[in-house]
């Protein structure tokens, strides 16, 4: 079983720089970082550490060669807007944007910015590049998840749950438009499955708290939690109404499963932004985005807790738990 070090935070490293002249002296390339969740949370520090060290593997150190300016939307709707048009005002060499809400803000503010992309879904579809091997315009990066890997999470809810009819799949709308589609992509590829996919939007954590006790009235329900800047600073609550509701649940987030969720499975992250820092120091370099092919997950993450599966009296097959990265005791 592996355990990764969670390393702390780097101070004044990854904080956010004025939006001052300080902010572009001459001579010294800018990047611009938008991240879509918390700053001190346990998923983003260690995806900021990994660009950290990327791009100091590639010579770059903050505040000798390079300038980062750090923004945070804190999974915020009206915040992606606002930094988006902060960032775009400095005209910084190159972004970095996280996630997909803030990737679409980017798309519609700027078209001569080098935009690299770190985590998106469904990049092609949504319009932000033409295509992955060649992405033309401004924009390129790295994908996340995809309607083949909730096929997977719904195959491993049955796994410990083979009773389950239906899984949820919980996303906000209003941070993240594009999951319309992505559910109807998904729909499309799983549509043979014998587990129905149910899509639960909600609006807010009160609607959130409603739709999941609503849906452990349902006998054979479990509960997938995707990429989300909602559900990202949320997974503690979530976690705890699903234990409540003693649902079975998967999620994309590690801090999940620590925070007392069922599983995990997904890309590794931080593996995702360290190479994304490869991209940016490519530009830096003088490559376009356009000839720098998207590149998807080649990492991924699985872990289990038990305690969790113990309480809510789910039995995870030796098998299971022998393939597993972490299994929490």
């Amino acid at each position: 079983m592996r355990r990764r070090e969670f390393i702390g935070w780097l101070g004044t490293a990854a904080a956010a720089w004025p939006t001052t002249t300080r902010a572009q002296q001459a001579g010294m390339p800018t990047v611009g970082v938008l991240m879509a969740g918390t700053e001190n949370s346990g998923e983003n520090q260690p995806r900021i550490r990994a660009f950290q060290q990327g791009l100091a593997e590639l010579g770059w150190k903050d505040g000798q060669n390079i300038r980062v300016i750090y923004r945070w939307s804190n999974g915020k709707r009206e915040l992606i807007d606002e930094y988006v048009s902060e960032l775009v005002a400095l005209k910084p060499d190159v972004i970095l944007a996280n996630s997909t809400p803030v990737i679409s803000a980017f798309k519609d503010r700027t078209s001569s910015i080098p935009v690299v992309f770190a985590l998106s879904m469904d990049p092609v579809g949504l319009g932000h590049v033409k295509s992955l091997s060649h992405p033309g315009a401004n924009f390129t990066g790295f994908t996340f998840v995809d309607p083949g890997l909730v096929g997977k999470w719904m195959q491993l809810l049955t796994d410990v749950a083979p009773g389950l009819a239906q899984a949820a799949l919980l996303y906000n709308p209003q941070t993240v438009p594009a999951y319309i589609r992505f559910v109807q992509q998904i729909r499309a590829a799983h549509g043979s499955s014998p587990i129905q996919l149910k899509d639960m939007p909600v609006g807010n954590v009160a609607e959130m708290e409603t739709a999941i006790k609503a849906l452990a009235t349902t006998p054979g329900t479990g509960l997938m939690i995707g990429p989300d800047p909602f559900n990202q600073i949320h997974l503690r609550r979530i976690a705890q109404l699903a234990m409540q509701a003693r649902l079975p649940t998967i999620s994309v987030y590690r801090p999940f499963v620590e925070e007392g969720g069922l599983m995990m499975y997904g890309p590794d992250t931080a593996d995702i932004f360290r190479r994304a820092a490869t991209y940016v120091n490519r530009v830096l370099k003088g490559e376009k985005p356009a000839d720098l092919p998207v590149q998807q997950p080649n990492k991924f993450e699985f872990l289990i807790n038990l305690k969790t599966a113990r309480a809510l009296d789910l039995i995870v097959p030796p098998t299971l738990q022998a393939a597993a990265d972490e299994v929490i005791e």
